[in-house]
């Protein structure tokens, strides 16, 4: 699985990765490829150029129907997922349930979210 991704993978995402779709290997984007992708300027009218180096990256290093999992920036996704299937690859997204708690502290009124993995699903 290549990883067009800002986070580290969590354990449950791991083993669904392994279990239920035969993932062997986790491919993380070259460090420099990392940082422009955890970081895209939101000053950039149009992403083409900008994602110039990932695209290249994704062409030379994966094969037919690998799996690519793209989460971040909305339009670098979309140029990234069109790609991906261009190459025949398997892009894909991670699902969460969300759970809210609700309680006070000091008279303030404290909101948490904990996102819990349940699948990877793939873009179609």
């Amino acid at each position: 699985m290549f990883l067009f991704f800002s986070h580290e993978l969590t354990n449950a995402q791991i083993l669904d990765a392994k279990e239920n779709w035969r993932v062997k290997e986790f491919i993380s984007l070259p460090q420099e490829l990392q940082e422009q992708w955890s970081n895209i300027p939101s000053g950039i009218e149009n992403l083409t150029s900008y994602l110039t180096a990932h695209k290249q990256f994704l062409a030379q290093h994966t094969q037919f129907e690998d799996m690519v999992l793209i989460q971040g920036d909305f339009g670098a996704v979309y140029n990234i997922v069109n790609f991906a299937k261009e190459l025949g690859l398997k892009p894909v997204y991670a699902t969460t349930n969300r759970i809210i708690e609700e309680f006070e502290e000091e008279g303030k009124t404290i909101k948490k979210s904990i996102f819990e993995h349940v699948r990877f699903r793939e873009y179609v």
